[in-house]
């Protein structure tokens, strides 16, 4: 992965970036977002919506992206949220890993004391896994709150890291 440039979206990449996205939601496994998603709602969704669109490229082929947003408004604001998505033909390879890392050290420079995923499908074991060893705890499992196209009702579960040293009396468990 050496050869990997990570850099901001534009416009012009949005043609590249779609045929991923709209194979992992048409897949309905990982994402609560419509599986029928078009390409104005990617647009809006993945570009438009967050603060950042984030894109993973290998002499020229874009192989993933990510997305960084605020997780809530107002108070909540400190807080991010990030989604990431992978070509078929890069995953295995690290790419979510050093995407993942890339938006934590964005998000830091943003401003965002933490980082918080909402909706972690359970049985994505992969990301569940891969979330864990990157810090993430935890804090939540919501019982079949996704509709998986395969297993039925599904658990998700709410993962979050801080990006800075904890705040006094704090700890990464849940309270």
């Amino acid at each position: 992965m050496s050869d990997l440039i990570l850099r901001e979206a534009t416009e012009r990449d949005l043609p590249a970036i779609w045929p991923i996205f709209h194979s992992i939601m048409a897949a309905g496994e990982t994402y609560a977002i419509d599986p029928n998603s078009d390409a104005e709602d990617f647009r809006r969704i993945w570009f438009e919506l967050p603060l950042r669109c984030i894109i993973a490229e290998r002499q020229g082929a874009v192989l993933g992206s990510y997305h960084l947003k605020p997780n809530a408004a107002g108070p909540g604001s400190h807080v991010c949220n990030c989604g990431y998505i992978v070509a078929p033909e890069a995953r295995g390879q690290g790419l979510a890993r050093l995407m993942c890392l890339h938006s934590q050290d964005l998000a830091r420079d943003l401003g965002f004391l933490a980082m918080q995923f909402n909706a972690v499908v359970a049985n994505n074991s992969a990301a569940v896994a891969l979330w864990g060893k990157l810090g993430f705890a935890t804090m939540g499992r919501v019982p079949g709150a996704f509709v998986h196209p395969r297993d039925g009702l599904t658990d998700i579960l709410v993962m979050h890291k801080w990006l800075v040293p904890l705040p006094q009396g704090r700890d990464q468990a849940a309270d």
